[in-house]
């Protein structure tokens, strides 16, 4: 072992970067571990040709669909995870949506709303939360939409973005899907990492990607440390996993296999289970005119019909929505297009089967393996075909002709779920504390956790989640 801290957290996006926050204020000696590196700020990722067009800063990683094909999920490995490119929506749970709906397949979380609701306020309050007035041609749309008796309306989208991103149309116009170079998006590096990277407590390691835990020799559900890929070793009384719902089974479930406990622990088998990402489709409505809105992502739709739906903005400009439309179209009319087009994200809480799951590498397999079939959740794929059918008609009802289209299984955007919390260890991973059933100091504080996704964005619920463990983290005796 090369290096001993109190505390050893495994990625760097909301939920590890919101319990490095909290425990190095707290005073322990925390080692964060990020897989990626710091991003440029060169103005390469407000690009909409290097990030869109070239995909430059995902990951590349490989893994096999439930058919054994092979893909690429649009993941991100950098200081900041996935809240460098999303995250400024942040939306909170309601109250309902923390209990079980067997209709739904969804399961219950083994707390309630107002448990988390404190967390919800301290991240919003460190994420700078504001509230944006929609803008003219929104406020057109949704004015008619709202009226037409279709069971539309509106609630505004909390975003974390600074009030003054308006004044800098670059990126007001590319904060959706882009890093901000101007830290005016509050993404978890900018709103909490820097906060207390300068304590001597807190050391941020970039480019050690973890390769695999390292147990206790004499009792292996206990954790030591972990090894990183460079054949760095760590050593620390506590680790904290927020590597994210693709990549956090896949580090527990090699371990529990290595050390023999994947045939002891009741939670074994649930370990990559319940993977939820969102049903999501984006749709564009055209005009005959020019739409000339900055920011655009101010307002989220809500139907009475559809209780598990919601449609917020894509905060895209012309040019980033023209990249939406096929590639059969000339780019010049593509462009036209683009600049008279509003674009619509749509998204419905896709419920949980066991059966929807990440694989890590096995028998011999090249890559891991994401098993997902929307089709295993027939309730939540009828309501978000319902969704799209009748927003589609709605738009066209007002005057805007509308094309869908679905966002595939390598959109990861919400991916969720695979180590879900729960009450009991025969039917779930966490426990409400965070901490892996059967496991004395291993804990969980990313998407992972997440029994139910909502209807809207989880990136605030993972926040206050991992803010909670944190501060309810033991204090253990010091490593020896």
């Amino acid at each position: 072992m090369n290096a001993r801290y109190d505390c050893i957290i495994v990625g760097s996006g909301a939920g590890g970067s919101a319990a490095a926050y909290r425990l190095a204020n707290d005073g322990r000696q925390v080692l964060l571990l990020e897989k990626g590196r710091e991003l440029p700020r060169d103005g390469s990722t407000l690009d909409v040709d290097k990030v869109i067009r070239q995909g430059m800063f995902k990951s590349k990683e490989l893994w096999l669909d439930r058919n054994g094909h092979t893909f690429e999920p649009e993941e991100y490995f950098n200081l900041g995870g996935k809240t460098k490119w999303y995250g400024a929506a942040l939306v909170r749970f309601d109250p309902h949506e923390f209990e079980a709906e067997p209709a739904h397949q969804c399961l219950s979380w083994p707390m309630t709303y107002q448990e988390l609701a404190p967390y919800y306020e301290q991240a919003e309050a460190l994420l700078g939360v504001h509230r944006f007035e929609p803008e003219p041609d929104l406020r057109a749309i949704v004015g008619k939409l709202t009226g037409n008796g279709a069971g539309w309306n509106t609630r505004p989208l909390a975003l974390a973005l600074d009030p003054s991103i308006v004044e800098h149309p670059e990126e007001a116009a590319h904060f959706d899907a882009f890093a901000s170079v101007k830290n005016l998006k509050a993404d978890s590096q900018h709103a909490l990492l820097e906060r207390v990277q300068h304590l001597p407590n807190l050391t941020i390691l970039t480019g050690r990607a973890v390769r695999d835990f390292i147990a206790d020799p004499e009792r292996p559900e206990r954790l030591v440390g972990v090894r990183t890929e460079d054949g760095g070793e760590f050593q620390a009384k506590t680790v904290l996993l927020a590597a994210g719902a693709l990549h956090s089974p896949r580090l527990l479930q090699d371990y529990l296999a290595i050390t023999g406990l994947a045939e002891r622990l009741p939670c074994a088998q649930w370990v990559g289970r319940y993977y939820k990402s969102h049903l999501l489709s984006a749709v564009l409505a055209f005009s005959a005119t020019a739409k000339t809105d900055l920011l655009r992502k101010t307002l989220l739709l809500l139907n009475e019909h559809l209780p598990h739906s919601s449609i917020q903005p894509l905060g895209f400009d012309g040019e980033l929505l023209s990249t939406l439309i096929p590639g059969f179209v000339p780019r010049g009319v593509a462009r036209a297009l683009g600049h008279r087009a509003y674009g619509f994200f749509l998204q419905t809480e896709d419920g949980s089967d066991p059966a929807n799951r990440v694989v890590a590498q096995t028998n011999g397999a090249r890559h891991p393996q994401l098993d997902y079939d929307p089709a295993r959740l027939p309730a939540a794929l009828a309501e978000h075909r319902r969704l799209v059918r009748d927003f589609n008609r709605s738009l066209l009802k007002i005057g805007l002709p509308a094309a869908a289209k679905t966002i595939p299984l390598a959109g990861t955007a919400h991916a969720c779920g695979t180590l879900v919390t729960g009450h009991d260890p025969g039917t779930s991973v966490v426990d409400a504390n965070g901490k892996v059933y059967g496991l004395d100091n291993l804990y969980v504080v990313d998407g992972s956790i997440l029994p139910r996704s909502s209807r809207a964005n989880p990136s605030l619920t993972i926040y206050a989640w991992a803010l909670r463990v944190a501060e309810r983290l033991p204090h253990r005796e010091q490593c020896a």
